[in-house]
């Protein structure tokens, strides 16, 4: 992304132009933002760490995973604590206000391969993220 190409997502910019921008650059350029963003909630999801892994979330996906439920995933899906830090890049899909990004996860321990989903859009100025499963 570059500002000389009017492709780089500066967060001072307004929400609409911000929105325009992520729905028109290119998958490189979205992984660009998605890649840092998802190696977050790995890192965070492996250390169990609530507040690093709700740290980019929207104001909705902040409410939605309140701290005893992503507590209980964690307990009781060993997959969710041993992710690896390596990841396939399957595509975007770009559709009303979000980016989805999908990516093909494994894990340490747990056997096989596993889709994991990160939806982007724009909240408060910010990319944020809209939602983030792994299956």
């Amino acid at each position: 992304m570059s500002k000389s190409l009017d492709n780089y997502i500066d967060n001072d910019e307004s929400p609409d132009s911000m929105f325009s921008k992520l729905m028109s650059i290119s998958d490189e350029e979205i992984l660009e933002i998605a890649d840092p963003l998802w190696d977050d909630l790995v890192e965070s999801s492996n250390k169990k760490d609530y507040l690093g892994f709700i740290k980019h979330f929207s104001k909705a996906m902040m409410l939605a995973a309140n701290e005893v439920e992503i507590g209980k995933q964690w307990a009781s899906n060993e997959m969710l604590t041993s992710l690896t830090n390596e990841r396939e890049f399957f595509g975007c899909l770009r559709r009303n206000n979000h980016v989805t990004v999908l990516y093909k996860q494994t894990s340490d321990v747990v056997s096989g391969e596993f889709l994991g989903r990160l939806v982007l859009g724009v909240e408060d100025d910010e990319i944020k993220i809209f939602g983030a499963t792994i299956f």
